[in-house]
């Protein structure tokens, strides 16, 4: 009892940090459901509305991302490794801004169609984002979760092999099949952008799982050093 009252001190159960990385973690769920929604819709005047819900939801995600810098900034100790909680803020941030920069071409460029591949991205890029959802509540008990959330990271890894395969799919579809030179820079420029996303999601599964190997060791080499 007293080595476990020693460890609670060594290693700090701090919720601060999870609670805002679950508010955007949410944010990454919502707008890429709505992603996935707009690459389903075939009207601009809808095109634009999604646009702009999800301009609104990246302006609360980095209101948030600005909260978890402020507070590691006053924050002495915390339960994690503190570059690993601004990796884990950024990388979480960016898909996000990527999501929105996707809705933002789409309203720019009009294409004249929606290549059928972007929903399919769309798709995963939403099946990873609610991983990243699932992993980062478990982050609450990560020495309890921790196989759960190598399970759910190791799902995120295969949301973006698939997407690879989709994307240089997509890539030899469209040069094979697109004779207009201005729609195939467009759609190519889109395409990079839904690439982008789900690339940005696999570092926010590396940062996590990189959290928990941290947190695993340092629970180890604790117990050691108390039980001498």
């Amino acid at each position: 009892m007293k080595a476990d009252r020693l460890l609670k001190f060594f290693v700090p159960k701090e919720n601060a940090f999870v609670d805002l990385f679950e508010e955007n973690s949410r944010n990454l769920v919502n707008a890429a459901r709505l992603l996935k929604e707009m690459m389903l819709d075939s009207s601009y005047e809808q095109f634009e509305i999604f646009q702009k819900e999800i301009k609104n939801i990246e302006h609360t995600a980095d209101s948030v991302t600005n909260k978890i810098y402020e507070q590691l900034n006053k924050s002495l100790i915390t339960a994690f490794d503190r570059d690993d909680i601004h990796l884990l803020t950024g990388h979480l941030d960016e898909v996000v801004d990527l999501i929105n920069g996707v809705s933002r071409r789409i309203v720019l460029y009009k294409p004249k169609k929606l290549a059928p591949v972007f929903v399919d991205l769309t798709g995963l890029i939403l099946e990873a984002a609610q991983d990243i959802s699932s992993a980062i509540i478990l982050l609450r008990s990560p020495e309890a979760n921790k196989l759960k959330i190598i399970e759910t990271c190791s799902r995120i890894k295969d949301w973006e092999r698939k997407a690879d395969e989709l994307y240089f799919s997509g890539v030899s579809d469209l040069y094979s099949g697109e004779t207009d030179t201005k729609e195939l820079i467009k759609i190519s420029k889109i395409l990079e952008t839904l690439e982008k996303c789900i690339n940005e999601e696999e570092k926010v599964s590396n940062t996590i799982k990189t959290i928990i190997i941290k947190k695993f060791l340092t629970i180890f080499f604790s117990r050691i050093l108390l039980s001498t």
